[in-house]
């Protein structure tokens, strides 16, 4: 035991002379003044970087949701779904991510990881073609850890493409053997990049080689589309993704994640995932928040055409003070920083001398050399902030460069 506590500490010195060791915030959300935050000590934050894309987690409609299912049925569930942790709300909820997303089912999960590393390991440890035939798995370059963790626990044979990369996938595609079942899993908006897929083309050569669609739109649900059912509601290609992963801790201000699809598939995920079967379901009071969230959202299209909006905004906003801003195709606006600690340093500073949060991204989410701050602007984010905000990142920033240049 104690060599392995030696190596700990050698691990954990050599992420701190990268730059890259992880410190946590301490920072109280206010349900009422989002996007501000406090801090232990009473000091208040605006911050830049929460997934609560819309501003749903402190909406009334919401808040009271939870409060009134809290007060009938507790805080928690009390048992897994099999074992009387299924309530009225989490059956209503299911109901409504199918409809949002014209599948004939959807099955709750504790969170966003979980349904894809559950739903991903299941179905690619199966064998429908048999046990001679395993699952060829396509999976873009830059897919979510949890995506990863559930493709490589399975029995699948791996086939990395190239971010978004058509031609390299279709070559990896036509190597496979025939018999072989297939799968291409990919996202919809690339959090890390604020990139799109090209969900088309990779439906057609899903088509073309017969493997079924594996879409993860966690980034998405909520926001894109004529009732917030995702890029692919946007672009009319719901229809030909076989198996939709979602969240509702982004856009949609609660917690958990689902995956929708046919009801044989979904119902066997239920049958057979222990990330599914073994865990103790959703608090009832967080489904019927997220039920709301769900349902408000849906009608509400001014709030999600105000998210990219203020989103458009902030570009110009960096684009006109000359930051270094990382071409963006969603709502997501990246700041390419450049170096490990540099990023931190930045982050730090924006908080301690300007009271804003940004959160800095490092490696191993993102490549050695492309650090950055990501920036979600939302509905409430107002001219006036984003002024404030592109102040400070200019005297950051240029304080930070003359160090780095020195």
């Amino acid at each position: 035991m104690a060599g392995f506590h030696t190596f700990c500490r050698r691990a954990l010195d050599d992420i701190r002379a990268q730059g890259r060791y992880r410190e946590f915030t301490a920072l109280q959300k206010q349900a009422d003044g989002f996007p501000y935050y406090r801090r232990p000590d009473g000091t208040k934050v605006l911050v830049w970087s929460s997934n609560d894309y819309l501003a749903m987690g402190g909406h009334p409609v919401v808040v009271e949701a939870a409060c009134e299912a809290a007060r009938s049925m507790g805080a928690g569930a009390g048992g897994t779904r099999n074992i009387s942790g299924t309530s009225p709300a989490h059956d209503a909820l299911e109901a409504e991510l199918a409809d949002l997303h014209g599948k004939d089912a959807a099955l709750l999960f504790t969170s966003g990881f979980v349904s894809n590393q559950a739903a991903l390991s299941t179905i690619l440890s199966s064998a429908p073609a048999g046990p001679e035939h395993p699952w060829q798995v396509f999976s873009d370059a830059k897919n979510h850890a949890s995506m990863i963790a559930g493709i490589r626990s399975a029995k699948a044979v791996r086939n990395i493409f190239a971010h978004n990369d058509m031609p390299h996938l279709e070559s990896l595609l036509r190597a496979a053997p025939i018999g072989a079942p297939k799968m291409i899993a990919f996202e919809s908006v690339y959090s890390m990049d604020a990139d799109i897929a090209p969900i088309g083309a990779i439906c057609d050569l899903a088509a073309r080689y017969g493997a079924i669609t594996y879409l993860d739109e966690v980034h998405a649900v909520g926001m894109y589309g004529p009732n917030g059912g995702g890029v692919s509601e946007r672009d009319g290609l719901a229809h030909r993704i076989d198996i939709i992963e979602g969240t509702l801790a982004k856009a949609f201000g609660c917690h958990g994640g689902y995956i929708a699809g046919d009801t044989e598939v979904i119902d066997y995920i239920r049958s057979v995932a222990p990330g599914f079967i073994f865990t103790t379901s959703l608090p009832p009071m967080v489904a019927a928040a997220a039920l709301a969230a769900v349902r408000h959202v849906r009608s509400d299209h001014a709030r999600r055409a105000k998210l990219f909006e203020r989103a458009d905004a902030l570009k110009r906003c960096f684009d006109a003070a000359g930051l270094p801003r990382i071409a963006s195709d969603s709502h997501i606006v990246p700041l390419h920083i450049g170096d490990a600690a540099l990023c931190k340093e930045v982050s730090r500073r924006l908080l301690e001398e300007f009271h804003m949060y940004a959160t800095p991204i490092n490696y191993p989410t993102v490549p050695r050399g492309e650090e950055r701050l990501r920036f979600s602007p939302g509905p409430l984010h107002t001219d006036a902030m984003m002024a404030e905000l592109v102040d400070a990142l200019s005297t950051v920033l240029s304080v930070g460069s003359q160090k780095a240049a020195a």
